[in-house]
C-alpha cells in the first residue's frame, strides 16, 4: 500500500474587471462563487482517508486561518470543525481512498471543502448533535454528494470584525 499526501496551492490570476470566478471546490470543477477580487489563494491537501492524518489538516487549517487574521478562538473553532467534518466523512470513505481538503482564502473569509469517495454517499443528517456542533463552530455549513461517488462537506467562516464588542 502506498500512502499519498499531496498539497497544492494556487493564486488567482487577476482579470481586467476583477469579476472572473476562480477556485474550485474539492477539485470537482465547481466554482466556489468567489470572484478574484475576493479570493486570495487556494490550497488543496490530499491525504489517506484515515484518522491518523487529521492532525495535518488541523495544523493546515490553523495556519491558513492565522494568515487571514482570524482570532485565536476562531482558529480553534475551525480546527475542531475540520476534525468534526472529517469524522463524519471517514465513516463512509472507501477503504484505502484519499481525503481531499480544499481551502479558499478570501479577504475576511475562509471556505473549507472536505471530500471523500464513498460506495454509496449519504448526506449527514442536519438534525444531529454533531451537525449542530459543526454549524456552531464553522458558521455556514453545507453537505453535498457528487459528482460521482464523492461526499463533500463545505464550511464557510467569516472573520470577526476587528474592534467588535
Amino acid at each position: 500500500m502506498t500512502e499519498e499526501t499531496t498539497t497544492s496551492a494556487t493564486r488567482p490570476v487577476g482579470s481586467a474587471r476583477g469579476a472572473a470566478e476562480v477556485g474550485t471546490s474539492a477539485g470537482n470543477g465547481r466554482h466556489t462563487g468567489m470572484h478574484d477580487g475576493d479570493a486570495r489563494d487556494q490550497v488543496t491537501i490530499r491525504l489517506p482517508a484515515e484518522g491518523a492524518y487529521l492532525s495535518v489538516l488541523r495544523t493546515a487549517t490553523a495556519g491558513l486561518a492565522a494568515r487571514l487574521d482570524f482570532n485565536l478562538d476562531e482558529i480553534e473553532d475551525l480546527r475542531i470543525a475540520v476534525d468534526e467534518a472529517c469524522a463524519m466523512l471517514l465513516g463512509q470513505a472507501i477503504p484505502g481512498s484519499s481525503l481531499e481538503c480544499s481551502f479558499v482564502l478570501g479577504r475576511d473569509m475562509i471556505t473549507i471543502s472536505v471530500s471523500v469517495p464513498c460506495l454509496t454517499p449519504r448526506l449527514p443528517s442536519g438534525d444531529t448533535f454533531a451537525w449542530t456542533v459543526l454549524s456552531a463552530l464553522a458558521g455556514d455549513v453545507d453537505a453535498r454528494t457528487g459528482p460521482g461517488d464523492l461526499l463533500t462537506i463545505v464550511m464557510r467562516k467569516s472573520r470577526a470584525a476587528s474592534g467588535a464588542a
